[in-house]
């Protein structure tokens, strides 16, 4: 064997023996963490969690506003809005065939007439004429009349001087009387068409029938007219009807005009008037038809009056559209609440002694925009809720405003519904 092999034998054991020592020591170390990392994750395991106990919060209660029910007379505020019509018109037509000469002064449209003023003339020449004539049959006839007289006069007297009774036929042959009666129908005749001409003869001028306004002139002056020809177009002044549409559960609260005494009363007012100013009228009559658009009842509200022709009241005009606010009849025993207290299902919250929240199902006899009326379902002097709740629940606590814990219902600042 050669020296030099010899001589690097040792060498190499030596670095076998420093490589072998390394493996043991990082085998060693790797076991060593791994036996750690077991027992703290075992430890980990073993252990049961631990939850850090923290007061509860307080969640603070609501602010709402209340009401205190309390029974009293209410009355729903009924309002709508109506056209107003005339109660009574009349297009005055001729009687009389003939041309038309003139319209009176008084016969200007939007000038009032009082009842028997001419408004037309017709030309009455002709009529004239048969009147003449009719005078004439007539004094014809009478004539005849009186002569017939003279004879059942000398008829009588012959008959006397003959001294023998006869049958009531043969009498009254010999006596002319049928000769008598007819003279005297022939005067009724003769009379009667005098009064006819004559009555003609006063139609050849037409007059206002009632006092009223004329609305216009429906024909101009040197038109031939028939009988039955429309001349003019009158409005009686006197009093309008305004034509309402209220829904059907208003009808309960209102009443018409009977025998037995006056309707309903009414407030119009329209955007014409000056501000604040109204006037005054009554239910005469609810309508048997419904509203052809929304199917709501239909009321006559009268006006007297309308024109302001006998006072310093505002003018009504035919065509306009007016509001109407209506005087309801009261009822009794009614709890009247804001309409912000009613909640869907015809539905109230109240607060309890314990300032809770409870939930009353009542009985709603009215529904209004700033108004509700109730009947049953709710206890006197319970106090009811009126603000809006995001989710309220059964039993909440809440904390009502001070100053609306004794305020009645009755005394919000609330109009009426």
């Amino acid at each position: 064997m050669p020296a030099s092999s010899l001589l690097s034998m040792p060498t190499l054991r030596g670095a076998d023996v420093r490589q072998r020592g390394r493996f043991t020591l990082g085998a060693l170390l790797a076991v060593l963490v791994l036996a750690t990392g077991a027992a703290g994750a075992w430890w980990l395991v073993s252990q049961p969690p631990r939850i850090e106990r923290r007061a509860p919060v307080e969640t603070p209660t609501a602010l709402v506003d209340t009401v205190l029910a309390q029974r009293q007379a209410a009355a729903p505020a009924l309002y709508g809005f109506g056209r107003v019509v005339a109660e009574r018109e009349a297009r005055l037509a001729s009687r009389v065939a003939g041309e038309l000469l003139e319209f009176t002064p008084e016969a200007l449209p939007g000038r009032v007439v009082e009842a028997g003023s001419p408004l037309v003339r017709l030309d009455d020449a002709d009529l004239r004429l048969n009147l003449r004539e009719a005078e004439a049959t007539l004094a014809q006839a009478e004539a005849q009349l009186a002569m017939e007289r003279g004879e059942q006069q000398r008829a009588e007297s012959e008959y006397r001087s003959f001294g023998r009774e006869l049958t009531a036929e043969r009498r009254a042959l010999v006596l002319r009387e049928p000769q008598l009666r007819q003279a005297e129908a022939e005067v009724e005749r003769a009379r009667a068409a005098r009064d006819r001409a004559r009555l003609e003869l006063e139609r050849a001028t037409l007059a206002a029938p009632w006092r009223g306004m004329v609305q216009a002139r429906l024909l101009g002056a040197g038109s031939m007219v028939a009988n039955g020809t429309e001349v003019v177009h009158l409005v009686d002044v006197s009093r309008f009807w305004i034509r309402v549409s209220l829904p059907g559960e208003a009808l309960g609260w209102l009443k018409a005009a009977d025998d037995a005494g006056p309707g309903s009363s009414v407030s119009l007012s329209t955007r014409t008037w000056p501000g604040g100013e109204a006037r005054h009228g009554e239910v005469i009559a609810m309508l048997p038809t419904l509203e052809e658009q929304g199917l709501q009842a239909q009321l006559l509200v009268a006006v007297d009056d309308p024109l302001g022709l006998e006072s310093d009241a505002p003018a009504l005009r035919l065509g306009d559209v007016v509001r109407l606010e209506f005087d309801a009849r009261p009822r009794d025993g009614l709890f009247a609440l804001p309409a912000a207290a009613l909640r869907p299902g015809d539905m109230l919250w109240v607060l309890d002694d314990e300032e809770r929240l409870r939930r009353r199902t009542v009985e709603v006899v009215h529904r209004g925009e700033t108004r509700v009326l109730v009947g049953a379902g709710l206890e006197e002097g319970e106090r009811v809720v009126t603000s809006q709740l995001g989710q309220p629940r059964e039993g909440m606590r809440l904390r009502p405003r001070i100053a609306d814990r004794e305020r009645p219902a009755g005394e919000q600042q609330v109009p009426r519904s």
